[in-house]
């Protein structure tokens, strides 16, 4: 998987994003998220694309009792040891489609914003299943398929510059997407809706929830922040493996 994140440019521009900045408080989909993990007191978690280990800290903080984040970018994990470091939580340098997912090693597993990344989703859902416990959950937050499919990912704008519309192209057409991200050449993975939701319950996994982000009204007055309830960018679900 190509690996943007130590990219220089496009790091340094990824640490002045709010969310970078101050956290968990002002990711926009995180009053939908939070309420969405399950009880985590006593329990062993694993962050895929853990990023800057923002929910393996709110994860100890909840009660878990050993969290591993792996990230495939080393300064991510650089940045993660420096922000969010614990004795329960250990960091580990790993592509998520090159871990060893254990059997059973896990109670819960979580990945917020990185299977976008992700070229072929049921490998990955198959290796979840098998390192989740029985009940286990798979908790995940990934770019909606409609902001995936959208032409450069941006907006067609109006003389003036304010966006008019989100276009979208090859719906059905799953693969790379390249787009301008933060100042980057930036290459995705896009899903369809059916290959995210049934790949989870072909893989034997039941939904429990399934959400699109909106920013919180608290949020609206921030810049573009409005423009977010104009077509949905991420998604959320929550799955349990089958007993």
């Amino acid at each position: 998987m190509k690996n943007e994140y130590d990219n220089e440019q496009f790091f340094a521009a990824y640490a002045q994003m709010p969310r970078s900045v101050d956290g968990l408080k002002s990711a926009g989909e995180w009053h939908q998220l939070r309420p969405l993990f399950p009880p985590l007191d006593g329990k062993r978690v694993l962050d895929l694309g853990c990023g800057y280990g923002w929910h393996c800290s709110f994860s100890v903080e909840r009660g878990a009792v050993q969290v591993l984040g792996i990230d495939v970018s080393e300064k991510m994990i650089r940045k993660a040891q420096a922000r969010n470091a614990d004795r329960r939580i250990q960091y580990q340098v790993c592509g998520i489609e090159d871990y060893a997912y254990p059997e059973n090693g896990w109670d819960c597993v979580v990945s917020n914003l990185a299977l976008h990344y992700i070229r072929d989703l049921e490998p990955l859902f198959c290796n979840v299943h098998r390192t989740l416990t029985p009940g286990g959950t798979f908790l995940f937050n990934i770019e909606h398929p409609v902001f995936t499919a959208g032409v450069g990912q941006d907006w067609m704008y109006h003389a003036d510059g304010t966006p008019q519309c989100w276009p979208i192209d090859d719906y059905f057409v799953p693969g790379a997407r390249n787009t301008h991200f933060l100042g980057c050449d930036v290459t995705k993975q896009h899903h369809t809706l059916t290959q995210i939701l049934m790949g989870l319950l072909n893989n034997g996994f039941a939904l429990e929830a399934v959400e699109e982000a909106q920013p919180a009204q608290e949020m609206l007055h921030l810049p573009g922040m409005r423009d977010e309830l104009r077509r949905p960018m991420m998604l959320l679900v929550k799955s349990v493996t089958r007993k």
